[in-house]
């Protein structure tokens, strides 16, 4: 990676963090300039689009970290697809216990705040989801074919359910400033998981 790379991903890593901790609106040029230690002029040498532009890349780089480790977590869980769908549940807990960036999930974040004020942010928000769901349903439809669960709903309905879920306790572990509303739905749908398998 040469210098202009290099700058350019420290600047999408710092910029990701403070977007992802005090959203759009709460994170000025100001704060990213102190935060990289770069002159304003330098940070739109790199992102010429200016703030818009830095927050919808600083987005899909957060979303390009949570998606890795979750892809980590999935594989770590070996080839049975009902193991990786369990194993999947349980990688939310990452969020909350040891963040591979600080404020929350990127996607629940940028989803409330970008609502029609941002209409990028909301379609990089949107698509990060619909990946996140697809993904689930993937799990859940080949966890079905290969006999290896019994679901007590469609799999895109799961996938629905599992999202919602995950998000909410996400938000209730942050307020209350601890994991415990986060496991115990973890636990929940990992046991509802568990008692689905042949």
């Amino acid at each position: 990676m040469g210098k202009s790379e290099h700058t350019r991903a420290i600047i999408l890593a710092q910029a990701a963090e403070l977007f992802n901790m005090h959203g759009y609106s709460g994170t000025s040029m100001s704060d990213i300039m102190r935060a990289t230690g770069l002159e304003k002029g330098g940070i739109y040498n790199h992102f010429p689009g200016g703030k818009e532009t830095l927050a919808v890349e600083a987005f899909q780089y957060a979303d390009n970290q949570i998606r890795l480790r979750f892809i980590q977590t999935v594989r770590e869980a070996g080839k049975r697809p009902s193991d990786r769908l369990i194993a999947a549940v349980g990688s939310h807990l990452s969020m909350v216990e040891d963040p591979v960036l600080l404020g929350g999930c990127p996607i629940l974040n940028t989803a409330i705040e970008s609502d029609d004020a941002h209409p990028a942010l909301k379609a990089e928000a949107k698509r990060a989801m619909n990946e996140w769901h697809d993904a689930l349903r993937i799990m859940a439809e080949r966890a079905e074919a290969a006999g290896e669960m019994v679901l007590p709903m469609p799999p895109d309905v799961l996938a629905t359910m599992l999202i919602s879920a995950l998000e909410g306790a996400v938000m209730i572990s942050k307020l209350q400033g601890t994991s415990r509303p986060l496991r115990a739905v973890i636990d929940y749908w990992q046991g509802v998981l568990r008692a689905a398998m042949r």
